[in-house]
C-alpha cells in the first residue's frame, strides 16, 4: 500500500500571513505517515522571513519537512528579492532522477512541472510522479495542462505507474478532460466518493482546487484533512489517498 499526501503549504505560514506553520506542518504531515508528499509554494530560501521569525528553519523548507526519514527535491520556481519558491516531492522511496520544467505562462506567474522518478522496492517499474501548481488563469491552465499531457503520454502508453498531484486552481473542474479522458487517470476524491473535494479556504471550503490523480493504481480511500490543526496550516487543505498498486 502506498500513502500519497498533496498540500500547498503556503510558504509556511498560516492564513493572512499572521503566523509562521512550518513545525507545526511537519508534526501533522509526520502523523499521516506518508510514503509520497506533493508539497507547492515551498520556500526553498527567503531571508526575509528567516529575520522576521526566530524559528525559521536554516534549510529549504522542502528539507527540514524531510528532516531524516525522506528524500526530497525541489523545482525552482519563482525568484524574488528574498529569496525563491517552487514545487516539491518528498518520498520514502529512493528517488531515481528529477527534472523540473518551466510552464510559466508569463513573467508574473512563474509555474512548473516537477517530474520525478521513484523506485519503489518490490516494484518491476519505476513510479513516475508530477507535482504541480497550474496558473490562477484559464489560458494558462490550459497550457500547462497539454504539457503534462505531452509528458505522460508516451509514459502511460508502456503501463507505467503515474501520480500527478497539487494545486490544479481548477475553478470549473477541466483538469480531468485531459487526465481522465485522454490519459486514463483517476482521480482519488472521484473514485472513493464520487466527486471532487472541497479544499479552499481551508477555514471554510468551498471550492475543488487540490487534487490527486494515478494510474496503475486501485484507490483504497482518500479524503481531506478538515479542521484543526489543518485548517491553521495553510489556506489549503490536505488530501491524501491510500493506493494499491492495480
Amino acid at each position: 500500500m502506498l500513502r500519497v499526501v498533496t498540500l500547498n503549504i503556503h510558504k509556511g505560514l498560516s492564513h493572512f500571513n499572521r503566523r509562521m506553520v512550518i513545525h507545526d506542518l511537519r508534526e501533522g504531515l509526520r502523523a499521516l505517515q506518508p510514503d509520497l508528499v506533493f508539497l507547492q509554494e515551498v520556500a526553498g530560501l527567503n531571508q526575509r522571513h528567516a529575520l522576521r521569525y526566530a524559528a525559521w528553519p536554516v534549510e529549504g523548507q522542502h528539507e527540514f519537512l524531510a528532516g531524516g526519514e525522506l528524500e526530497h527535491v525541489y523545482g525552482r520556481n519563482r525568484v524574488h528579492q528574498h529569496g525563491h519558491y517552487g514545487n516539491a516531492l518528498l518520498s520514502r522511496f529512493p528517488i531515481v532522477s528529477h527534472e523540473n520544467e518551466d510552464v510559466s505562462d508569463h513573467r508574473f506567474e512563474r509555474r512548473g512541472i516537477l517530474h520525478t522518478v521513484v523506485s519503489v522496492p518490490g516494484w518491476k517499474r519505476n513510479l513516475h510522479c508530477l507535482c504541480v501548481h497550474l496558473s490562477l488563469h484559464e489560458r494558462g491552465r490550459r497550457r500547462q495542462l497539454d504539457a503534462i499531457g505531452e509528458r505522460l503520454e508516451e509514459i502511460s502508453s508502456r503501463d507505467l505507474p503515474i501520480i500527478v498531484a497539487g494545486d490544479f486552481n481548477d475553478w470549473r473542474q477541466r483538469a480531468s478532460s485531459v487526465l481522465e479522458k485522454s490519459l486514463g487517470m483517476t482521480e482519488v476524491s472521484v473514485a472513493s466518493g464520487g466527486r471532487h473535494s472541497r479544499t479552499f479556504p481551508s477555514m471554510m471550503p468551498l471550492f475543488h482546487l487540490d487534487r490527486i490523480y494515478v494510474l496503475g493504481f486501485k484507490v483504497l480511500r482518500s479524503g481531506v484533512h478538515r479542521g484543526p490543526p489543518w485548517s491553521r496550516l495553510s489556506d489549503h487543505l490536505a488530501v491524501s489517498a491510500e493506493l494499491e498498486r492495480a
